[in-house]
């Protein structure tokens, strides 16, 4: 049952974010207008399936969401997850001309998360 302990979780954090947080008095309006949730499952039956990377790479992620392709012109991303996940998002955003950012403050076109020790 730990995938239904799982999917039970997504649901209710889809709750917060497309109930919730629209209605926060300070910040609602703009996660109304600039925030695009688009979750996605690869194991059970949902309204989006497959793997992020998947879904980067075949461009079904932006043209669901209805954006152009990723642009590091325009374009900024925060990724974290496990250490293989992390090393594919960032091939595929370093194959797209994006530039990781070399640390804390410095600019970059994204960002990953580092608490993972890699092997």
């Amino acid at each position: 049952m730990v995938h239904g302990v799982r999917y039970v979780n997504e649901l209710a954090y889809s709750e917060y974010i497309t109930e919730t947080l629209p209605n926060n008095e300070f910040f609602g309006e703009d996660v109304q207008t600039k925030l695009i949730y688009y979750p996605t499952v690869t194991r059970e039956a949902f309204q989006n399936q497959g793997r992020i990377t998947d879904l980067i790479e075949n461009g079904r992620l932006c043209s669901d969401i209805g954006l152009p392709p990723m642009n590091p012109e325009t374009d900024r991303a925060m990724i974290c997850g496990s250490p293989s996940m992390l090393a594919d998002i960032r091939n595929l955003l370093d194959a797209r001309g994006f530039k990781v950012s070399p640390g804390v403050g410095e600019p970059g076109d994204y960002v990953f998360e580092r608490a993972f020790v890699e092997k």
